[in-house]
């Protein structure tokens, strides 16, 4: 928070600023928004969450060129939403805990434009920045895809469980077959299990219960919260200014480059 304990948010090249509740302010034809003081700290994803809430309607344009992302046919409403909605119903955390920085995306493995993003920037990103401490990420579901699309989303979770989550999810990624045509099935995501070395006997157990599908539910829910319109989607949040930026779409690796060292550099 800065000393007018404001809070800048920042959507596709759009910055919004929302002021602490004022008790003896009045309303104003402008309706501003006010929201409790905001604390970002380590206990996830280096961000401790208390008691923020404001209203976002559609998101614009980016001002970046807009390249390439799978586009959802779902209606997105605009409702009222909380800072929790980009990193609660997620992965587990891949990086260091108290890195000031937080890249949360919202994929879905049979999108072809989010593994685009797999293939052509997100190991740039992990060997540049995560690995060495900066950022730490978070991946989201949002299966816009179809059932398969639950499919692997479950199956990784079921990999999360036995702390195989990202090799998992490295391993949907490599194997990506296209869009409901069968890549994903029974058969196949027991031999990525073992790819991963994981325990197959559990794993089989976690995906036959069905174990992980609200928290599905729940992460497609925050992204229609957060009126998210296509696949990737991505957020960077400084623990530090703040600030919450948006990114959509397969951006080139260039793009998150000049976010992350703004906000660390700020």
């Amino acid at each position: 928070m800065d000393e007018n304990d404001e809070f800048t948010f920042s959507i596709e090249g759009k910055n919004y600023t929302i002021s602490e509740k004022d008790k003896s302010s009045k309303k104003n034809k402008n309706q501003p928004l006010h929201i409790p003081s905001l604390t970002i700290g380590g206990v996830i994803a280096g961000i401790c969450i208390v008691g923020i809430f404001f209203v976002m309607g559609d998101f614009s344009e980016s001002s970046e060129p807009l390249i390439e992302r799978q586009i959802s046919e779902e209606k997105i409403e605009p409702t009222q939403i909380s800072i929790d909605t980009f990193i609660q119903n997620g992965s587990p955390i891949l990086g260091n805990t108290d890195a000031t920085i937080t890249l949360v995306e919202f994929g879905d493995y049979q999108c072809h434009f989010c593994n685009v993003y797999y293939q052509n920037t997100e190991h740039k990103i992990f060997q540049n920045y995560v690995s060495t401490g900066k950022v730490n990420v978070i991946f989201k579901d949002y299966t816009i895809m179809g059932q398969d699309s639950v499919t692997a989303a479950h199956a990784a979770h079921c990999a999360g469980e036995q702390g195989k989550f990202w090799e998992y999810h490295n391993t949907l990624y490599d194997n990506y077959g296209g869009e409901n045509n069968g890549w994903v099935n029974q058969e196949s995501i027991l031999n990525f299990a073992k790819q991963a070395g994981l325990d197959t006997n559990e794993f089989f157990k976690c995906t036959e219960n069905k174990k992980f599908e609200r928290k599905i539910s729940a992460s497609n829910a925050d992204a229609q919260i957060l009126g998210i319109t296509g696949t990737p989607a991505f957020y960077v949040i400084s623990a530090d200014s703040n600030q919450v930026q948006a990114i959509s779409g397969a951006q080139p690796y260039e793009v998150f480059e000049r976010i992350f060292n703004t906000m660390l550099e700020n």
